[in-house]
């Protein structure tokens, strides 16, 4: 079957465009009523948040062409397609994220040196409050619609959209304090203020690499693929299954199954055929290939040393699983797979470990030993 994704994308894209057009129009609004106010009032607390509202903006722009670019078709250049492009978008809106933040930390800063009075008004407080609702709903909308339709990039602009909200709330705390107390926080604020959204931007930042170095698949995902590989009754056994994302909900991977050592290739081409369809279809996954362990059936003598071998190995407390076993009588070769845990100090001495108890146990055979990786659980 082709390796390009054939699936239509175009709905999710349009949900994400239109839900960033929509935070760009609302930020600008804000951020210019706010500006507004800041200026008015010479509060910096108000006038970081209204810059802040504009790097939002900002990152909507860029969640759209990213969006726009990630939803081009496959090329020679490229493919596997440009899903990954909406990975570098977060990453760029959590760059932007952490240099608001310094920009207020340091503006604030500034502000504790050489302070400025503020001075409020009614219907500066009045604004400030309706930015405030204004903001919560807003991050709640574009986070759900993120999470949603799987966009890291809305996901994002909704905490900050959040996180924007807390702040703001803040700043019209500190003008209470002002008009209760005739104490200023202003600074004092903003530098607070600067500091939670460097940590914010980090904190995505983190995230979003962590997702284009390539993490573990999703257990769940995992666990469905391997049970429709199962559903085949000449499949005893799924393992090594590796998927590879291409963007969010974009995976082409790879899978070895255990069939019994009488199929034919003729059987074994039919049978690899619809795997591969059943998973595509089901998972909207591309198994691009499909790796075979034969089971041994006509040796029953087999059965009883895989029983040992499993015993010995599984003893360990860093091999949660082997699978792969075959035994050749008249080669007197043994072969399987371990799979060593990543919990496991030295990964190295454990496999030499149970090779070493096994070639005890079998003095008589050549082992084929592969040591092995769980990348799904």
């Amino acid at each position: 079957m082709s390796t390009e994704k054939t699936i239509n994308t175009a709905p999710r894209d349009r949900i994400i465009i239109r839900t960033g057009i929509t935070g760009i129009t609302v930020n600008v609004l804000l951020a210019a009523f706010k500006a507004a106010v800041g200026l008015a009032t010479r509060s910096i607390a108000i006038t970081t948040d209204a810059v802040n509202n504009i790097s939002d903006a900002a990152s909507s722009v860029i969640t759209i062409i990213g969006t726009k670019y990630a939803g081009k078709p496959a090329d020679k250049k490229h493919p596997f397609g440009h899903g990954r492009a909406e990975y570098l978008s977060a990453m760029v809106i959590s760059v932007l994220v952490l240099y608001a933040g310094i920009t207020a930390f340091v503006e604030s800063v500034k502000k504790i040196i050489h302070p400025v009075t503020p001075e409020y008004s009614t219907a500066s407080l009045i604004i400030v409050t309706a930015a405030i609702i204004t903001k919560i709903l807003l991050g709640l909308f574009v986070k759900r619609t993120g999470e949603k339709v799987n966009s890291d990039s809305l996901v994002n602009s909704g905490k900050d959209a959040l996180l924007d909200s807390v702040i703001s709330a803040s700043t019209l705390a500190a003008a209470a304090v002002f008009l209760i107390f005739h104490i200023s926080l202003e600074a004092w604020l903003g530098a607070v203020i600067g500091v939670i959204i460097v940590k914010s931007g980090i904190d995505m930042l983190r995230e979003t690499l962590s997702k284009i170095l390539g993490e573990r698949a999703d257990a769940d995902l995992a666990r469905s693929i391997k049970s429709t590989v199962l559903s085949f009754p000449e499949i005893s056994g799924a393992y090594d299954l590796v998927l590879h994302n291409y963007g969010p909900e974009t995976y082409t991977g790879s899978v070895h199954i255990e069939i019994p050592d009488t199929l034919s290739a003729d059987d074994l081409d039919k049978l690899i055929r619809k795997v591969t369809v059943e998973v595509y279809e089901k998972h909207d996954v591309i198994l691009t290939g499909v790796g075979i362990y034969s089971v041994n059936t006509k040796d029953p003598s087999a059965i009883e040393a895989r029983e040992r071998v499993r015993e010995l190995v599984i003893n360990n407390p860093y091999i949660p699983e082997m699978h792969g076993f075959y035994l050749d009588e008249n080669e007197k070769t043994i072969r399987f797979d371990v799979v060593i845990s990543f919990d496991a100090k030295d990964r190295n001495a454990v496999y030499a470990d149970v090779c070493s108890q096994v070639q005890e146990a079998f003095p008589g055979y050549t082992l084929q030993i592969a040591m092995d990786s769980d990348f799904t659980e």
